[in-house]
């Protein structure tokens, strides 16, 4: 009796079969043994990695995911203002189902609906730095587990009363914000504006935005100096954009002529400050704000509550 062989085609269709069986095997086997690690896994979403001040608060984070061995992912957009892109990256996190979600958000009012949808996964959310928009979140029925950050009002003032100390009372001030609107740079706009109130003797001619970075401080410094030569000083609400400007400053000539203030304390504004070129700073301590995230989260997981708002020190660096 003679058996038929199988069609080279029944042969390709088991072996695929063989092959997808394996595959689902394999999956299950590594899924498995990703759970069997144990570890919780807590998110930090940041403004930008292009920014040292959020590279050190990464670091402080980290520094306490590794000692209590949990697994941190961090992620961010290219840039700081894109709310869009962070918005997209909390909602992947969700679908992921972190365990904690630390925030900072990029639009303290844009970022409300992506909060909602973690509280709606069971998803604490810490936010850091930057505050959501209370009256907005409120409307939303939104929660924020705690808040860990400075008083960037209270910094903008401490840069405020600088520069009316070094001015003794008279002279015009530039400044550039950060982006219109977002709880961060408004709040350290008002703080600076109300320690000006009191010097009559002292104005602000110039004030616009240069959305946090360098290269559009450069530019936007370049067209302020060349529209009001008679500039004396400058107050940056960050960092990145006062090292922008004090390039342009440098390019016309004037480095010895206006007087410069950051916000943020990043080492390179320390640098041009003990260069001569930047006048002063407002540290923050973004490695502290990392590793007291950090902690919140460790507390939540534990089913531990957590104060409602947890301070961040500031000061003046000159």
């Amino acid at each position: 009796m003679m058996h038929s062989l199988p069609s080279p085609r029944a042969s390709r269709g088991a072996l695929c079969a063989a092959l997808i069986a394996l595959s689902f095997v394999g999956a299950t086997a590594c899924n498995r043994s990703a759970d069997a690690s144990g570890k919780p896994t807590v998110a930090l979403v940041v403004k930008t990695l292009n920014n040292q001040f959020f590279i050190d608060m990464e670091a402080g984070a980290k520094s306490v995911a590794d000692s209590l061995g949990i697994e941190l992912i961090v992620q961010a957009p290219e840039r700081e203002i894109d709310v869009e892109k962070q918005m997209q990256i909390v909602e992947n996190l969700i679908q992921r189902k972190v365990k904690i979600l630390l925030l900072v958000p990029s639009g303290s009012k844009e970022i409300v609906p992506a909060v909602v949808k973690a509280n709606a996964a069971g998803i604490p959310v810490v936010t850091v730095d930057t505050r959501v928009d209370a009256l907005t979140l409120a409307a939303a029925n939104g929660r924020v587990a705690t808040f860990i950050g400075s008083d960037n009002e209270d910094g903008g003032r401490l840069a405020g009363k600088f520069i009316v100390e070094q001015l003794k009372g008279a002279g015009k001030v530039a400044v550039l914000e950060g982006i219109p609107g977002h709880e961060t740079g408004d709040a350290r706009l008002r703080g600076f504006r109300s320690a000006l109130t009191a010097s009559a003797g002292i104005s602000i001619v110039a004030s616009t935005t240069a959305n946090w970075e360098r290269d559009q401080a450069f530019n936007v410094t370049q067209n302020l100096l060349q529209a009001h030569p008679d500039i004396t000083a400058l107050f940056a609400c960050n960092d990145v954009m006062a090292l922008g400007a004090v390039e342009a400053i440098a390019a016309a000539g004037r480095t010895n002529a206006i007087i410069v203030v950051g916000f943020d304390a990043q080492d390179d504004a320390r640098k041009a400050i003990t260069a001569h070129r930047m006048a002063a700073t407002i540290a923050q301590s973004p490695r502290e704000m990392g590793r007291m995230a950090m902690l919140s989260a460790a507390r939540i997981l534990k089913g531990e509550s957590v104060p409602a708002e947890q301070p961040v020190p500031i000061a003046l660096v000159k």
